[in-house]
């Protein structure tokens, strides 16, 4: 049985292969090289592209990918279930991805999605206003719910939490898509829904911005893989080079981060001036988007650490087994695969991902020269 937010990927294919990729594109880099770069897009599901995202954003403003020969560019997406449906149409490469669209793409379509990096854990809650009555999960029965969009992969999530606290989904609330950042905040402040279901980074903001929340979730989302960078067998069989050039640019950029995050911030305000927050003087706003960075951060380490903690970007089949099965548990999907097919697990890749120069990166990073 199909979950019901989630069409048949044959059929959408076919309409996003037609379609024009009406998105908005970021790219920093000029075709300035002297041998052609080679074009490669990565779908990401968010409106904008912010200082939360330093593995994609990052390799484009320091020139990682550009120095291996591509020239990189994301375009934004409405969820994961958008930049699955543009991967398997070939109109982008790579896609970053929520561990639920990834687990119902090869399960419940088949479609040859494959996990290339871990880069995080379940950092999604549903954020209520601290001074609401909504004390617990049971108290959203006959609430609204906000959440980014009916395609994101936090709504499979949300339907699943609400299930196993006695709330049907489908009847006993109404599920809102609001957008993400203000559009969201002033639908719950306007009182048109009562509490945001969204990722770590996004509630983060919401209380940047002066709403103190608490916080509702599963305490075992964060045992289970969220975040993966992914892209189609297809595209690993075609080019596997490319595939390995964008994983370590994207490791590099991890790094970098997580060594300096105030650099990282700077450098993406430097590179990506439309993307800087506005409302503030200029220490809030650079003391929020740290913050934003923060969180996302943690949850990239979590995420490190639950996949072994050594390699970045290494994947567990164990944590993407969990996943699964919790996903049974909550009626999202009928049955299981292994969970390493829905995985790149070649041997040596992960290594060769993390096979660069990690002093000059960590050095760089430290020096934070040239911003």
């Amino acid at each position: 049985m199909k979950a019901s937010f989630l069409p048949k990927f044959a059929r959408l294919a076919t309409l996003v292969a037609g379609a024009t990729l009406g998105l908005v594109a970021v790219d920093a880099t000029a075709q300035t090289a002297a041998k052609p770069l080679k074009p490669v897009t990565i779908a990401l599901g968010t409106q904008v592209v912010n200082v939360t995202y330093p593995w994609l954003t990052l390799p484009i403003a320091l020139g990682y990918w550009k120095d291996d020969g591509y020239d990189v560019k994301i375009v934004t997406t409405a969820g994961s279930l958008q930049g699955i449906q543009q991967m398997v149409a070939g109109g982008v490469d790579f896609a970053q991805v929520n561990s639920t669209g990834l687990i119902q793409a090869n399960v419940d379509n088949e479609v040859a999605v494959r996990g290339l990096m871990g880069t995080g854990v379940i950092d999604w809650g549903v954020g209520v206003p601290q001074d609401s009555g909504i004390k617990s999960v049971t108290d959203l029965k006959g609430k609204k719910i906000g959440i980014f969009s009916l395609g994101t992969g936090g709504m499979p999530l949300l339907k699943g939490y609400l299930r196993a606290n006695g709330i049907n989904p489908d009847t006993d609330v109404q599920i809102i898509a609001t957008g993400a950042g203000a559009p969201a905040l002033e639908a719950l402040k306007s009182d048109r829904v009562q509490a945001l279901m969204f990722w770590g980074s996004a509630l983060t903001g919401f209380q940047n911005a002066g709403t103190k929340m608490r916080v509702l979730f599963d305490p075992s989302w964060r045992a289970l893989p969220d975040f993966t960078f992914a892209t189609m067998q297809k595209t690993i069989d075609t080019d596997p080079a490319m595939v390995e050039a964008i994983s370590r640019g994207a490791a590099k950029a991890t790094l970098f981060a997580q060594t300096n995050p105030e650099c990282a911030r700077k450098i993406h305000w430097k590179y990506f001036p439309s993307t800087k927050p506005t409302g503030a003087d200029e220490a809030t706003l650079a003391k929020w988007d740290l913050a934003l960075l923060q969180t996302q951060l943690e949850t990239m380490s979590a995420a490190q650490t639950m996949n072994g903690g050594k390699l970045i970007g290494a994947m567990s089949p164990a944590a993407y087994g969990r996943m699964q099965e919790q996903m049974v548990k909550d009626g999202l999907i009928k049955r299981t695969v292994a969970p390493d097919s829905m995985l790149y697990l070649k041997p040596g890749f992960v290594e060769a991902i993390n096979n660069f120069d990690h002093k000059a990166v960590i050095d760089a990073a430290k020096a934070c020269k040239g911003v």
